[in-house]
């Protein structure tokens, strides 16, 4: 049952995204202020659906049996969670709907911007929970059940994924708040936006720069200085 708890989680999340951009779009900001918690919920019960299905070893699920085995370490089977593109996805989807309760929780600029930066933000919500259940879906079922998975990247099986890909996703999604506020600028004609905006600001540069500094850290004992990672995307999208 957990890979279908995840998975009807994250179409309750799907509907709530976008209760969310609409009614904090059309100026109903408490409606908005709502579904952003209520999002986040059935995100986290989402989420909460795979990490269990990863420490459990359940391989009828074909995320965990794909990117982890038995025999892992607690730590590697929980990090094993977002080690993969679709669990990725589902950390993403997580921080993104954490940012939105926070915008929710604060109510930086007035219920009016607040509205619609909530709005803007069940729209992005909405976009990439369309992706996760079309394209990229952790909850695929495999049948018949493998008696053992196939294992992780041994490169990835270090303590540095448990720090490095969250604080980067923490930088990365954080500015998704800032940009919300000053698209809802753009709606409202609210000249207070980046007041509002400025502590998730804040919140995402310092993410990355210790998502930055970890990542060299990483793979500098990992590889040395052969350069393989060097010109990782993710690694330079967060220095620039």
């Amino acid at each position: 049952m957990t890979g279908e708890i995840g998975q009807f989680a994250l179409c309750f999340a799907l509907a709530l995204a976008l209760v969310q951009a609409g009614s904090g779009l059309s100026g109903a900001s408490s409606i908005a202020r709502a579904t952003a918690f209520g999002s986040l919920a059935f995100v986290v019960l989402a989420f909460g659906a795979l990490t269990y299905g990863f420490v459990t070893s359940d391989f009828s699920i074909l995320d965990v049996a794909s990117n982890s085995n038995t025999a892992k370490p607690l730590l590697y089977k929980i990090t094993g969670v977002w080690g993969n593109h679709e669990g990725s996805m589902l950390l993403w989807v997580l921080v993104l709907a954490v940012y939105s309760a926070l915008i929710a929780a604060l109510a930086r600029g007035g219920a009016k911007l607040t509205g619609a930066a909530l709005g803007v933000q069940g729209l992005l919500a909405t976009a990439f929970l369309l992706f996760i259940l079309f394209t990229s879906n952790p909850f695929l079922r495999l049948d018949p059940m493998p008696f053992e998975g196939s294992g992780m990247n041994p490169l990835l099986q270090d303590p540095g994924l448990a720090v490095h890909p969250p604080m980067l996703y923490i930088g990365y999604v954080g500015l998704s708040a800032s940009f919300a506020y000053a698209a809802a600028a753009l709606i409202t004609r609210e000249a207070n936006w980046a007041r509002a905006a400025r502590p998730f600001m804040l919140i995402a540069w310092m993410a990355l720069t210790c998502g930055i500094a970890l990542g060299s850290w990483w793979a500098y004992y990992e590889l040395g200085w052969g350069g393989f990672w060097f010109w990782d995307p993710v690694e330079n999208a967060s220095l620039m």
